[in-house]
């Protein structure tokens, strides 16, 4: 497939390479030099030094013609001229990045589709808050993914020293029905776990199943002197910041958001609603934290646009006494290290809306990517293909490669957990753990 990107920054830089690594041929254009320069030294795709929103760009013959267009300029305005212009070139499919979040909702959202020839808008500042908020309503999680209309859910955790699912052989472990053990990331490796792995302290464990089955079982992972989340702290009132600390504010959460930026501190405090403020100041000020009672927060969160300011910050509130811990990242490589130095949850919105982008750019049945451990796998939701390979076979007789895991299925709008003896069907919705080297190769049993 030829793909166009259009703008060569950090998010386009992270599609460009996620998609170069499935053979694609990927196009990076950008009007910088120096925008590009990572791309070309780093990365196996051509570059165009050049305007993406120009009539004239789109002649070129490298670009007329692609498969597809991704537009993710910093400027949203662009990225919409971008994708009406791409479909006139003979372009056939358009996503745009699109940060405004007064135009993704409702049908304001479906005109702005409409009327630019986008087939999918990407916001993800909007995609990321969604994700924390997920995760810090499940005080045990990670990381939390719903599949299948939310049928399905995967639900990510920490083993400790103390737990009762440590040291134990998978097939010996008794987890509740309707509870798979999925994946375990240690070491900085990813393992699809067979009846002779078992969970060892500090791993993070992957466990997938029926949302309230998950939802009870989570319960198992929880400190006792944790309790319902009533108290979060949020620093950076950016878009991420205000999306966040709304939703919170409405669920009953009492917020708490710093934000140094005088205009952005008000449009805040005009946003949120019940007892929830937010305060004009410094997130690395320690008095501030102490007098806001940083202590007693069940959550801090750190959505500065600084990577290495939210790790200090993380830090220094977790010693400050902060139960948990959860921060923005925007160079994934940082992820691993960040995790070791005790910070609780890291959320990257640049693989976040890159794994939208990979599950339109496959489709072939497939419904969702969702890209775990900085790249080091993912969670697949495909619709079984009529003439798959995998269809009609009973799941031990069906030769897949070891490095995927078949998790849950769902037939007639009813979600269950596979084992040995399951037969897939066309038409079935099935929930795949696979590591990322091996997608290609496992796709094609499902195809």
């Amino acid at each position: 497939m030829r793909i166009i990107i259009v703008g060569a920054g950090k998010l386009g830089y992270t599609i460009a390479d996620l998609l170069s690594r499935e053979k694609n041929e990927v196009v990076v254009i950008d009007h910088d030099e120096d925008q590009l320069t990572a791309v070309k030294n780093n990365l196996d795709v051509l570059t165009i030094t050049a305007n993406g929103a120009s009539p004239v760009t789109l002649d070129d013959p490298d670009v007329n013609g692609a498969d597809l267009l991704i537009a993710v300029t910093a400027t949203d305005e662009v990225n919409m001229v971008c994708c009406i212009l791409a479909k006139k070139h003979g372009i056939n499919h358009t996503i745009a990045r699109i940060r405004d979040m007064q135009l993704m909702h409702g049908d304001v959202k479906n005109y702005v589709k409409e009327t630019f020839d986008i087939d999918l808008m990407l916001n993800p500042e909007l995609i990321a808050a969604n994700e924390i908020y997920r995760i810090l309503m499940m005080p045990a999680a990670l990381d939390v993914e719903d599949f299948a209309h939310g049928k399905v859910r995967l639900f990510e955790t920490k083993i400790n020293e103390h737990s009762k699912f440590a040291n134990i052989p998978l097939k010996n472990l008794k987890l509740p029905k309707g509870v798979l053990a999925g994946m375990i990331f240690r070491d900085r490796q990813m393992i699809i776990p067979h009846g002779n792995d078992y969970f060892m302290t500090d791993d993070n464990a992957y466990f997938i199943g029926f949302p309230t089955a998950i939802e009870k079982f989570s319960e198992n992972f929880i400190h006792r002197e944790a309790k319902r989340l009533e108290r979060v702290m949020i620093i950076g009132a950016g878009r991420i910041g205000r999306t966040l600390a709304v939703k919170l504010s409405d669920a009953g959460v009492y917020v708490k958001v710093i934000e140094q930026n005088k205009q952005r501190c008000e449009e805040m405090a005009e946003a949120l609603t019940g007892s929830s403020i937010a305060i004009l100041g410094d997130g690395t000020n320690i008095d501030l934290l102490n007098d806001e009672g940083v202590a007693t927060a069940d959550v801090v969160v750190c959505l500065t646009e600084d990577d290495k300011l939210n790790l200090m910050m993380a830090i220094l509130c977790k010693h400050m006494g902060a139960k948990k811990t959860v921060v923005r990242v925007y160079r994934t490589e940082y992820a691993d290290m960040i995790e070791k130095v005790g910070v609780d949850v890291v959320i990257s919105a640049r693989l976040l809306s890159a794994s939208e982008v990979l599950a339109f750019v496959r489709r072939g049945g497939i419904v969702s990517v969702s890209i775990l451990e900085g790249a080091k796998a993912e969670a697949v939701e495909v619709i079984v293909q009529k003439g798959a390979k995998v269809a009609g076979k009973k799941l031990m007789d069906v030769d897949l490669p070891k490095e995927c895991l078949v998790c849950a299925f769902v037939r007639d709008n009813k979600a269950a957990i596979p084992n040995g003896n399951t037969i897939l069907m066309p038409g079935d919705r099935t929930i795949l753990f696979i590591l990322i080297n091996h997608v290609q190769k496992v796709m094609e049993w499902f195809k």
